[in-house]
């Protein structure tokens, strides 16, 4: 009994560090997705899973006999590769850990059920890369590959978590407290801001607004709310650099202001109905300090003409905001079975993952 008891521990850190790689390769999957679209490289290749029929970028000729009517941009093609590559090396990743995981399927409290849905979602995230290219640049699924990649860093999150508690010696069992409508407001209030940032980037509205925060120097500028946020307009030909007029666009910049207006207000009253709950603080100042950090970062991209460093930290931000988001909603919901140390223990396993 004590040998099996080893082995499971031992799978089960090994499933803890692979879920903890997770969650950095799908942080940089995410980055190198942002990365593309902020250089327009989001159709540097026509086709899907290869580039000009290939597997990795082909010279000139081959690329011209392939797609005459799409000239090949060299730069362009390798970025847009190195995102797919980086993309199925997530894949492989959520295969190992449904494999490592099948043994402990029946073990009490093991999460088979998100490693499966993990990799569901992968593969579900793989056919809107495709969609992404084949619809050229269509803004509904953009949005939702951006969803998908926050989703998939998250999962890998909550599973590396459930295996770290399953893990420790002489952890007590008990059952989660249930999330509070406020808790689930917040939730749904990030979800939606991160829908909206991800709708004003596929619609390169992020200069739709000069200055701040003001919009074109009126706090309520002339907006077209309904054209902005059309969401069942015909598909294509070409959504590269958008296709909507300005007042449109304006309503998506404010729109993504307000959104963030709201999550913040809801974190202050997270943060102020928590305030004596012991151990809560870290982790509520955790994730106000990274929805300041977000607005700071959305004004400098708006005041500094959207540079491509900032607007990649822009994303990082969005993606910081997710964990920090995620780790207070499992604090609130183990409690005191959560050891006090778990900041830094997290930081530590961070730091050499």
């Amino acid at each position: 009994m004590h040998m099996r008891d080893r082995q499971y521990r031992a799978r089960l850190n090994g499933l803890r560090w692979l879920s903890l790689l997770g969650v950095l390769l799908a942080a940089l999957v995410v980055l190198a997705g942002a990365w593309t679209r902020l250089v327009d490289a989001g159709l540097g290749c026509p086709d899907w899973p290869g580039c000009y029929g290939q597997w990795v970028v082909p010279d000139q000729g081959r690329a011209l006999a392939h797609s005459p009517d799409v000239p090949l941009d060299v730069s362009k093609a390798w970025m847009e590769m190195m995102h797919r590559y980086l993309a199925s090396s997530l894949g492989l990743l959520a295969i190992a850990v449904v494999m490592l995981g099948r043994r402990l399927r029946h073990h009490e409290g093991y999460p088979w059920r998100l490693s499966l849905g993990l990799l569901m979602l992968i593969l579900v995230q793989g056919a809107f890369g495709a969609f992404t290219v084949t619809l050229r640049l269509w803004p509904q699924v953009v949005t939702l590959h951006l969803l998908g990649g926050m989703a998939v860093m998250g999962s890998f999150l909550w599973l590396y978590l459930r295996c770290r508690r399953l893990a420790m010696p002489g952890m007590p069992r008990q059952r989660p407290r249930r999330l509070t409508p406020l808790w689930g407001l917040a939730l749904g209030l990030l979800v939606l801001q991160l829908g909206l940032g991800g709708w004003t980037s596929s619609n390169y509205a992020g200069l739709a607004c000069q200055g701040f925060p003001t919009c074109n120097a009126q706090w309520w500028p002339s907006m077209d709310w309904g054209e902005g946020f059309h969401l069942t307009q015909t598909v294509g030909p070409n959504y590269l650099h958008g296709q909507l007029h300005g007042e449109a666009r304006s309503a998506i910049q404010v729109g993504h202001r307000l959104g963030g207006v709201a999550l913040f207000l809801c974190l202050l009253g997270l943060g102020l109905r928590h305030r004596r709950d012991r151990g809560m603080s870290v982790w509520l100042g955790a994730m106000g300090g990274a929805c300041l950090l977000q607005a700071a970062l959305g004004a400098a991209n708006v005041l500094f003409w959207l540079p491509l460093w900032l607007a990649l930290l822009h994303t990082a931000g969005a993606a910081v905001l997710v964990v920090a988001t995620l780790l207070a909603v499992w604090h609130w919901r183990w409690g005191q079975a959560v050891p006090r140390s778990s900041p830094s223990v997290m930081a530590r396993e961070l730091m050499h993952a």
